[in-house]
């Protein structure tokens, strides 16, 4: 054994001086991510400015970000080719003041938000990102799922402005319900065959990316909830449990269409958890019934008289069509703005 090893208090010492070192290697990245990601914006700012004194702009046409990634690379190195010097740009134009600049994202988070054109989408992204703390890998997979536009065509024009320039609020269940569920991380299409069965796993397998999907504050509880009810056994396939909402979210997984007995077995889940497993301080869990299909009469019938938190939603396997599900949002947009 080395002999400063033997020393009392020695591993305590190396493990003091290490966690300071980790303290300020993170406040160090911290602190060149914000001075880089304000450099941009400056730089974007510089640009515009540039191209609105008009005989400038005159004179370099078109050519300008060319001429300025060439110079600037052959004098600064890397970091300025024309893709970037163009989301330089972009960027302070989509965050013409300063003080919208979030110092938590990364020019990382900041180049993959500013590859959508919608300034509606931008802004929704920035804001989910800097409150949710996703990674910028986290962040691509909710833009390729299209959240912001599976969010904004259950609302109106001022809910769709709303959603935005502020995020997704989560005050009770309706504020957090997708519909559809994009599950495509499970790789389930692949499979010959499958089944509910199959699908839990996949979820369980791939938790992390499901709780990103289902959205914010879900905390993992179990699968497979045993239920003893009247001599018989009842499993409810997953149990997470909101902080936000402070309430359990108790989800059932169907293959194929929702039948109006899943809604009843459903409501029956949910009492049994509101009489015996939520304490005090809990609100009442709600439920969500999640199958491929449903068939809105049915459901309609068999939700009619419960008086719990109960939705059905559908899943789907595979990503969807951003660009389509953009028509429909900016077509809602349309609409109530012919109406006022």
């Amino acid at each position: 054994m080395d002999e400063m090893t033997t020393y009392s208090g020695y591993e305590s010492l190396v493990e003091s001086i290490g966690s300071l070192l980790d303290s300020a290697r993170g406040q160090i990245a911290t602190s060149v991510n914000t001075i880089l990601v304000q450099t941009y914006w400056n730089i974007g700012k510089y640009i515009v400015e540039f191209e609105q004194s008009g005989s400038q702009r005159a004179e370099y046409g078109s050519n300008l970000l060319n001429r300025l990634s060439a110079d600037l690379t052959h004098r600064y190195g890397k970091g300025f080719s024309r893709s970037n010097i163009i989301y330089m740009r972009k960027f302070y134009c989509s965050f013409p003041k300063s003080e919208t600049v979030s110092h938590v994202l990364s020019w990382s988070h900041y180049f993959e938000i500013l590859k959508s054109d919608d300034p509606l989408e931008i802004s929704f992204y920035a804001k989910e990102c800097e409150a949710q703390k996703w990674s910028v890998r986290e962040l691509k997979r909710q833009k390729s799922t299209a959240l912001f536009q599976r969010f904004a065509l259950s609302k109106d024009k001022e809910g769709i402005l709303q959603l935005a320039n502020q995020g997704i609020e989560v005050q009770k269940p309706e504020d957090i319900i997708r519909d559809p569920f994009v599950l495509e991380f499970t790789g389930l299409p692949e499979l010959p065959t499958w089944n509910e069965k199959t699908l839990e796993d996949a979820l369980a397998s791939n938790l992390s990316m499901f709780m990103l999907e289902l959205g914010k504050g879900f905390a993992f509880v179990a699968r497979q909830y045993h239920i003893p009810l009247g001599g018989r056994h009842f499993h409810v396939d997953l149990v997470f449990y909101n902080v936000i909402l402070k309430a359990y979210c108790l989800i059932d997984l169907k293959k194929d269409g929702v039948q109006h007995e899943d809604i009843g077995r459903m409501n029956l889940y949910l009492n049994y958890f509101k009489h015996e497993v939520c304490t005090e301080g809990d609100n009442e869990p709600f439920g969500i019934v999640l199958g491929a299909e449903k068939d809105r009469l049915t459901v309609q019938y068999a939700l009619e008289g419960i008086n719990n938190q109960l939705f059905v939603s559908r899943y789907q396997l595979y990503l969807p069509d951003k660009s389509a599900l953009s028509r429909e949002v900016y077509r809602i947009i349309e609409a109530h703005a012919k109406e006022g």
